[in-house]
């Protein structure tokens, strides 16, 4: 594999331009899919859709496949940015920059989801991830590809113990899950800012001269997509805020979806259920039960805060009305 030689003061034969736009219209279409995730995430929270599909299997993929696609983005800026050496005046600007965004993010999630504010999100890592990068610019491309696959791979073969501390969180080796609106720790995602790198080291040099070097983005979707990955920090810390306030313009106009809320119910109703000594069958088809019961008996909205003592009665009654119908219909095990 072809490498760089090491050390600070190697320069390219022919060092790249400091901005290309296809990468400027790559990372505009990265923001553009990670708007549309954010726009499916306010949705469900505030009870828009019939349940939040940002938090399905489908949708978890998605988040991890937007943000490693933004990290990936970030190494190969790092060697167009630094490729000929570090710029340590650009470093510093580029820290304050993105640090000071990513405390603004903390802040202003801890001021509206207390519970699970962002304590290391995507610009956390971005910010933290583009010092740490900068030896790698210069080791071997061997020695970087091997680094990015020790950090990927670590998390599935070491962690617990003292990196469970909550001080640690960020490291991203502990057992526990924090509760938090974004989660994007060093360990793996470190990795992909290096993977990102190995690929800028390597494929941009092959880039020049080539189609996708010489394109411009003059108009169309493509001028669009450039200018947003051009202004990538703003449009980032922008979106959500106006999102956000839009969809909840909007479920102030029309209320929360019929069905808001179902899948949610029915899967604690389950678990419940089953953890009390009912059947796994049994419970699942009591589940759906009670949704339609709450609804025929006006419970179904009463059931999104604390009953009275009369509607608790009621929604036992049927409760166990359903269970035990349940129990009769639901296939043996």
């Amino acid at each position: 594999m072809a490498s760089t030689p090491p050390g600070p003061d190697h320069v390219p034969a022919s060092p790249p331009r400091a901005r290309i736009d296809a990468l400027d219209a790559a990372r505009g279409v990265a923001l553009g899919a990670m708007a549309a995730y954010h726009a499916t995430w306010d949705l469900g929270y505030l009870r828009l859709t019939p349940e939040n599909y940002a938090l399905a299997p489908a949708g978890r993929v998605a988040a991890h496949l937007i943000a490693g696609g933004f990290l990936v983005l970030v190494g190969i800026g790092l060697v167009l940015a630094h490729g000929a050496g570090v710029r340590r005046r650009a470093v510093l600007t580029r820290l304050l920059r993105i640090g000071g965004a990513a405390l603004a993010v903390t802040a202003a999630t801890y001021g509206l989801f207390p519970g699970s504010y962002v304590f290391f999100g995507i610009l956390h890592c971005i910010a933290l991830s583009s010092v740490l990068a900068l030896p790698f610019l210069f080791a071997p491309v061997a020695v970087t590809a091997l680094g990015a696959a020790l950090v990927m791979a670590a998390p599935h073969v070491m962690g617990g113990g003292v990196l469970d501390a909550p001080v640690l969180f960020f490291v991203g080796l502990g057992k526990t899950l924090p509760q938090t609106n974004d989660y994007v720790p060093l360990f793996p995602w470190f990795g992909l800012v290096l993977a990102g790198i190995v690929v800028g080291r390597l494929g941009l040099p092959r880039l020049a001269q080539t189609r996708i070097d010489r394109w411009r983005a003059a108009r169309g979707p493509g001028r669009i997509a450039a200018f947003a990955g051009r202004h990538s920090l703003a449009v980032y810390l922008v979106h959500q805020p106006v999102l956000l306030a839009l969809f909840s313009g909007i479920a102030a106009l029309v209320g929360p979806h019929p069905r808001a809320g179902e899948a949610e119910f029915r899967t604690a109703y389950a678990r419940n259920c089953i953890a009390t000594g009912g059947e796994v069958a049994a419970c699942r088809v009591a589940a759906r039960c009670v949704v339609g019961a709450f609804r025929r008996d006006g419970l179904w909205a009463q059931s999104q805060r604390t009953f009275t003592v009369a509607e608790r009665a009621r929604a036992q009654a049927l409760s166990q009305g359903c269970y035990e119908a349940a129990e009769g219909t639901a296939p043996a095990p």
